[in-house]
């Protein structure tokens, strides 16, 4: 349960991991949150998550959201690719501008380039 965080709102770091975390997720305002983890929960619902952490997190830098359903890879699903990924990684960044790091890899100035010009198109929707 994640009750009780609300008192913690100094709190720069935050792993979640591997807690069956869901799309129903909704963490209190974290000023200072630099650093958060969610890998390996059953977050589906990229766009809503990635709201909710630009609304809560404003210091947000790291993110890692590997084995995720949300985070289009092989780790998850056989039939997502790297270009997959790359969708990814490029929306991600458009609706997360300051981050630096994404799933343990550097942000590059070519994908915040690519965030800035084309990552509203980069959405993945469900069929």
């Amino acid at each position: 349960s994640l009750e009780g965080l609300s008192a913690f709102g100094s709190l720069e770091e935050l792993i979640l991991d591997n807690n069956l975390l869901g799309n129903d997720l909704v963490l209190p305002g974290l000023p200072r949150l630099h650093t958060l983890t969610l890998n390996k929960n059953q977050i589906t619902d990229l766009e809503c998550l990635l709201d909710h952490l630009a609304e809560v997190t404003p210091a947000l830098e790291y993110l890692s959201l590997l084995g995720n359903v949300a985070c289009p890879n092989e780790l998850v699903s056989l039939e997502k690719d790297e270009e997959d990924y790359k969708r990814y990684r490029c929306f991600v960044l458009h609706k997360l501008p300051n981050l630096k790091f994404l799933d343990a890899r550097k942000v590059t100035r070519q994908e915040r380039e690519e965030a800035l010009l084309r990552g509203s198109f980069m959405k993945v929707v469900k069929p």
